[in-house]
């Protein structure tokens, strides 16, 4: 008798902060009849600390919530995981709540009442986009950059057993896309839609201070330097070690 092994697929984990409580259990209840798993946090405090213990695939979040709103919840979430895809959910159909919303690097910005079905296409879309490029992402996470060592994974920019400096997320996001682009242009442009979500004048004095602490972290290897290219963007420079 032949042994035959049952491989058990996990099932995507979606994150649904909404403050209707009949909704949110009807939706829930929805998703999870189509196998994903749903934790529904009933306002955007809760929400936060469920997204603080838990790893998730994908956020929904409704717009107007008490205690935290979707969009201060949403820039909560940016500070701890830039990658992970938002939704926002509202009845609010005014322009500027639509491109505040994307501004936060929102994936989509979905109207109350919504087709259902509609709505999962678009989740699984998302996610499979967003598995594939993390995929991609993890095949190189370990970069030299002079006498550095910097694990992407861990966060980790090290100098040869000195005190290892462990990045923010922005810092380490930053950085990742330098090294991927050694001793050639990171566009700014590209930089801040890929890490801040849109490339607004604040987006960019923010990056700005992002580069700075990344220069001060770097100054301790004189053949290291990020160096502003004008108009276009950074170039990571760094000796090819043969």
């Amino acid at each position: 008798m032949e042994n035959t092994e049952i491989q058990v697929v996990e099932k995507s984990k979606i994150l649904l902060v909404e403050d209707d409580t009949n909704f949110g259990k009807v939706l829930k209840n929805y998703l999870e009849l189509n196998d994903y798993e749903v934790e529904l946090a009933r306002d955007g405090i809760l929400g936060l600390a469920a997204f603080r213990r838990e790893k998730f695939d994908l956020c929904l979040l409704d717009v107007m919530m008490p205690n935290l709103d979707g969009f201060s919840l949403a820039e909560e979430i940016r500070n701890i995981d830039l990658d992970v895809p938002l939704f926002f959910l509202t009845a609010k159909n005014l322009k500027e709540d639509i491109l505040n919303g994307y501004r936060l690097g929102a994936d989509d910005y979905i109207l109350k009442p919504f087709d259902s079905e509609i709505l999962l296409h678009k989740i699984k879309a998302i996610i499979k986009r967003n598995t594939e490029a993390s995929d991609k992402q993890n095949v190189t996470f370990e970069f030299k950059i002079g006498k550095f060592n910097f694990n992407s994974k861990l966060r980790e920019l090290s100098l040869h057993g000195s005190d290892t400096h462990v990045l923010s997320p922005k810092e380490n996001a930053l950085l990742k896309m330098f090294c991927e682009n050694m001793n050639d242009l990171t566009a700014r442009e590209d930089a801040l839609k890929k890490i801040w979500g849109s490339d607004t004048y604040f987006n960019g004095r923010s990056m700005d201070v992002y580069v700075a602490k990344l220069r001060k972290f770097l100054k301790e290897d004189a053949e290291v330097e990020i160096v502003n290219i004008h108009g276009n963007g950074f170039r990571l420079n760094a000796p090819v070690l043969a």
